[in-house]
């Protein structure tokens, strides 16, 4: 499975560079094995990793993040993703149990979202795609909350002064010829 993983990540590369996203890979076996198994992706499949993948044999940076579930077991690592910004913030974890495969497409889409609620000061809803509008932050004063009810009136942009909508500022939707279409027409 890691395999396929490498090279979905690999194949991605260009996406998560396009949002200013750098890959890196962490595994508990040797540089050798490392070298050895990219080598057999890159022989088999053409596909040359652009990446670096850290061999943390003795598994303390996978343990200083919480990556090895004694629960599970004491030496393999569990599917970790980490969505670190680029204050160091450990934003989003993924956690895939040991026989499924990481979703790149939803990893990428979390990367968007929250780039573009920190840019926008707001939310992301469920089920949100690159580009869709956003949640407003809800009001701080009563002030601020009938002006609100009266754009939602007006705009027909929320259901109410704690839910309401924008469209956001500096998106940007990747395109299947990886070329980056911004804030695209709807």
């Amino acid at each position: 499975m890691c395999t396929t993983e490498i090279i979905a990540f690999a194949k991605a590369n260009t996406y998560f560079e396009k949002l200013n996203t750098c890959l890196i890979g962490l595994s508990v076996d040797s540089n050798s094995s490392h070298l050895a198994w990219l080598y057999d992706i890159y022989c088999k499949t053409g596909i040359c990793v652009p990446f670096p993948i850290i061999a943390d044999r003795n598994g303390q940076i996978a343990r200083k993040y919480g990556m090895i579930s004694n629960d599970i077991s004491n030496t393999e690592t569990v599917r970790n993703v980490f969505i670190i910004d680029d204050k160091g913030i450990v934003r989003t974890i993924l956690v895939y149990p040991m026989n499924v495969g990481r979703c790149i497409p939803e990893i990428l889409r979390t990367v968007q979202a929250l780039q573009v609620a920190d840019i926008n000061n707001g939310s992301t809803p469920a089920n949100w795609v690159p580009c869709n509008p956003i949640i407003c932050p809800i009001p701080k004063t009563f002030c601020e909350l009938q002006e609100r009810n009266e754009q939602i009136s007006q705009n027909r942009n929320g259901m109410n002064w704690y839910l309401s909508f924008k469209k956001p500022n500096d998106c940007c939707r990747l395109t299947e010829n990886r070329e980056v279409e911004e804030n695209p027409k709807e």
